[in-house]
């Protein structure tokens, strides 16, 4: 398996709020729906996470945004959840349709889900940690 800094990487990567329950749970979705086994994940908080968003240069303390590395570019917000429910098996994938509006207007929804998202869901004393199986697909 290729690193998710190679140049041609055989994955895409998602990097999430590794103590938002919320977070957790929409990764558990992904793994479910996620058949071809095309992306791959990591916390915000982790040592790779952090080394990833700092040779991106993102912001290392903002934990507000999913993240998707997809070729080598990076998606965050809206954007980033509606490319990674295009490869979602089942009709998750239709939700790409709704990149016909504007991303400033999708992104006041995705920010106000984000802002609540421990208030309304909670938040974990730590990042978790996948089982076995999963294991391979989780990076750092």
């Amino acid at each position: 398996m290729k690193t998710a800094n190679s140049d041609s990487p055989d994955f895409d990567l998602i990097l999430f709020d590794g103590v938002c329950n919320f977070c957790n749970s929409s990764i558990n979705f992904v793994i479910e729906h996620d058949i071809n086994k095309r992306f791959r994940f990591a916390s915000l908080q982790s040592d790779f996470g952090q080394s990833i968003l700092k040779q991106y240069a993102i912001n290392q303390q903002d934990f507000d945004s999913v993240v998707l590395i997809q070729n080598n570019q990076i998606f965050q917000k809206s954007e980033a959840a509606l490319r990674i429910a295009k490869h979602l098996q089942g009709f998750w994938s239709y939700f790409y349709f709704l990149r016909w509006i504007p991303r400033r207007l999708r992104d006041v929804g995705y920010d106000l889900v984000a802002k609540n998202r421990y208030r309304i869901f909670g938040k974990s004393e730590a990042c978790r940690i996948p089982s076995p199986e999963l294991r391979e697909r989780f990076l750092g």
